[in-house]
């Protein structure tokens, strides 16, 4: 399914293979046995430091450092053309001072999650996508949150977490695929993704404690004016999603189908701003590979 639909697809056809696997998915999901990869407790700390308007940037600079992997990472990001091109920073600090505690924690974020958590063998190229379009719809999201006048930081965090249980849940399948000595065919496999990835992405933001916020985003994604609390961010989110669909695979999103997506005028983003919006294709996606380099 292309990421940017804003409906389901309905798989009601298996082959008898995926129909012998189901059962133990479906009863994984409905116990919580999912075996969900661990989330660097640095990203979870950082999330929360980043929201915690009495932390400051010693106590971020801390929890940074405690990962000397993270932290080159992250002074490698802040001293790239995309965020600091006429600077030479040098410590965590600087980056921090100069970069501010929203965009470090998002850094830390993006580099804990990615393709390194998931064993997939056969669908790296498949995860791989999946990863660099929740990149750029965080980053997407952040700029339209801008306009819409929406937290910035949650804004990245949903959009970036709003298809998590798709890697999940391929991973589930190949591995219930393996003890069970059966050979799924990869159509088969997607499509068990499609039907089953939301019910996997609450079990994996439950064990991430990941805001309830995420949550609402992830379980009313496909019908988000039936959200209670969250109809606003997940139109944020949805439109985000069509953003960076457009940019990574325009042939599956056009310009003019982008335009005339719902979900832009329920933000009341109209064409101008839409406009001013695509003009920042080119920022975007530097600064998707440099957070995912």
């Amino acid at each position: 399914m292309p990421s940017h639909r804003l409906n389901p697809i309905q798989v009601t056809q298996m082959d008898v293979k995926t129909q012998i696997l189901l059962p133990s998915l479906e009863a994984m999901i409905r116990d919580n046995n999912i075996e969900v990869p661990l989330l660097p407790e640095v990203a979870n700390k950082a999330v929360t430091l980043a929201q915690n308007p009495d932390s400051d940037a010693n106590q971020m600079a801390q929890l940074i450092t405690g990962d000397q992997s993270l932290a080159g990472h992250v002074i490698r990001i802040a001293n790239s053309a995309a965020y600091s091109p006429n600077a030479s920073i040098v410590s965590l600090q600087q980056a921090i001072a100069r970069l501010g505690m929203g965009l470090i924690s998002e850094i830390a974020v993006a580099a804990s999650i990615g393709t390194k958590m998931f064993h997939t063998p056969g669908y790296e190229q498949h995860i791989g996508y999946i990863w660099q379009h929740a990149l750029a719809s965080a980053l997407w999201a952040k700029e339209i949150s801008r306009r819409c006048r929406r937290n910035v930081e949650t804004s990245f965090l949903c959009a970036l977490l709003h298809s998590i249980g798709r890697p999940v849940t391929v991973q589930t399948i190949l591995d219930l695929s393996q003890q069970k000595g059966l050979k799924v065919d990869p159509e088969e496999v997607l499509k068990v993704e499609e039907n089953y990835h939301q019910k996997v992405a609450i079990q994996v933001l439950d064990t991430w404690e990941m805001p309830q916020l995420i949550h609402e985003v992830v379980q009313y994604f496909y019908d988000y004016k039936s959200a209670p609390n969250a109809q606003g961010q997940i139109a944020n989110t949805l439109a985000a999603v069509a953003f960076a669909t457009h940019m990574l695979k325009p042939e599956e999103l056009s310009r003019q189908q982008l335009v005339e997506i719902d979900v832009l005028g329920d933000l009341n983003l109209y064409a101008d701003e839409i406009e001013d919006l695509l003009g920042l294709s080119d920022q975007v996606k530097a600064s998707m590979e440099v957070m995912s380099s």
